[in-house]
C-alpha cells in the first residue's frame, strides 16, 4: 500500500457479510487501485474465554444483549492510535454529506459495527464521533458501516471521472441567489427519447448548453421544494 491509501478498519463480528459488497464495482476498483485499503476486524478474536463471547446481559435489565467494552477495547487498540474512530449508533449524530466530505480528509478511519442492543456506552469515551446513518434502528452497524466506506470512497481522487460530483444532491450551492447549503440533483433522462408516454424535456435535447444549466438549476429547486423542503430553511 501506499502513503496515500484510504484505509478503513471495520470492527464486526460479521466480516463475512462485507465480502459481496467490496468486491463489486468502484469499491473493487478504488481498492484494486491501492487507493482505499479495507481490513476487516472482528472483536471475538479478542474475546478471553473458550466460547468467545463478547455480550452479555444489560444491567439493570432489559432484552436483549450488550457488546462487553473490554472486548471491543481490546480490538480498537489493534489499530493504528492515527485512525479517526467512530462508533455507528442509532442515537448518534446524523450522518450527511457535509461528515463524508470531512471524513475523506482523515486517511485512516475506523468504523465501530454495533450489534444485538448495541454496544457498551462506555466505548464512547475511546471514539471520535458517534454517527447513526438515519432516523432508524438497524440490527446491526454493518450495512450503515457499508454505506460511509462507499459514500467516502467516491470522493477519493482517482476513484470516479473529476468533477462528477458537483452537481449531486447535497453538495454545496453557491449559485442562487438565497442563502441554502445544499439541493437535491436535477431528474436525469437518457434512451429511448418517448417511453409510455413520457418525453424527454425538449430543453435536453437543444444542445443549448446555457438554457440546459437554467433548466437544471430550476428543477433542483422544484425537486427540493418537493421532497426535501427541509433544506431550503
Amino acid at each position: 500500500m501506499t502513503s496515500d491509501t484510504f484505509t478503513f478498519h471495520i470492527l464486526t463480528l460479521f466480516p463475512e457479510i462485507f465480502d459481496s459488497v467490496f468486491s463489486q464495482s468502484i469499491i473493487k476498483r478504488a481498492i484494486g487501485k491501492k487507493i482505499v485499503k479495507i481490513n476487516l476486524i472482528n472483536p471475538r478474536e479478542y474475546a478471553t474465554d473458550k466460547h468467545k463471547s463478547v455480550d452479555d446481559k444489560p444491567y439493570g435489565g432489559g432484552m436483549g444483549m450488550v457488546m462487553r467494552p473490554d472486548i471491543v477495547i481490546k480490538a480498537l487498540e489493534s489499530i493504528s492510535t492515527n485512525s479517526y474512530k467512530l462508533l455507528l449508533c442509532a442515537s448518534g449524530q446524523k450522518y450527511t454529506q457535509k461528515t463524508a466530505q470531512k471524513l475523506k480528509s482523515k486517511r485512516e478511519i475506523v468504523l465501530i459495527c454495533g450489534h444485538y442492543e448495541g454496544v457498551d456506552a462506555r466505548v464512547e469515551k475511546y471514539v471520535d464521533e458517534v454517527i447513526s446513518v438515519g432516523d432508524f434502528v438497524m440490527t446491526g452497524g454493518e450495512i450503515p458501516a457499508m454505506a460511509i466506506v462507499d459514500s467516502i470512497t467516491r470522493l477519493l481522487p482517482g476513484v470516479i471521472t473529476e468533477g462528477s460530483t458537483k452537481s449531486e444532491s447535497f453538495s454545496p450551492v453557491s449559485s442562487l441567489q438565497f442563502p441554502v447549503s445544499s439541493l437535491l440533483e436535477y431528474p436525469q433522462y437518457t434512451r429511448p427519447e418517448s417511453f409510455r408516454g413520457q418525453k424527454v424535456p425538449k430543453v435536453l435535447l437543444s444542445g443549448d448548453h446555457k438554457k440546459i444549466e437554467q433548466w437544471r438549476k430550476k428543477e433542483s429547486l422544484k425537486r427540493t421544494k418537493k421532497f426535501r423542503p427541509d433544506l431550503l430553511r
